[in-house]
């Protein structure tokens, strides 16, 4: 009984996590550290709706960059795996979205486990405050 009772509580913080990324209305895409797109949350299925949508989860984020680019992001997942305390990097501004563009670390207990990439945008909310209507 503990351990379906322990499995339980787990699911229940998945579900918590799960949803907390995927009510954001920013993409984010998450890798493994095979750089195998493991998720997207909806708003990343969206934006990347003409490059595939869902159809590119299980595929290798490298393939969608150029070169140069696969090499930026090796380098970082390196990086992020020098030091437990190295888990963000600005790595572009993209001005027709006006959005700053991260690379952040994801670990289990400090270990690297994998990476997002992380979109912040600079646009001024135009929503009212507690607007409930």
């Amino acid at each position: 009984m503990e351990k379906f009772q322990k499995k339980s509580v787990e699911q229940s913080y998945i579900n918590f996590y799960k949803s907390i990324v995927d009510q954001d209305r920013a993409a984010v895409v998450i890798c493994n550290l095979n750089h195998e797109i493991i998720y997207m949350n909806p708003a990343a299925v969206n934006s990347y709706e003409k490059r595939g949508g869902d159809k590119l989860m299980g595929k290798n984020l490298l393939e969608c960059h150029n070169q140069e680019l696969r090499g930026k992001i090796q380098q970082v997942v390196e990086w992020f795996a020098e030091e437990e305390s190295q888990n963000i990097v600005y790595t572009f501004h993209n001005e027709k979205q006006n959005k700053d563009v991260y690379m952040v670390a994801l670990r289990d207990e400090g270990k690297l486990i994998g990476y997002y990439e992380k979109h912040e945008y600079r646009t001024a909310e135009t929503m009212k405050t507690y607007d409930l209507c």
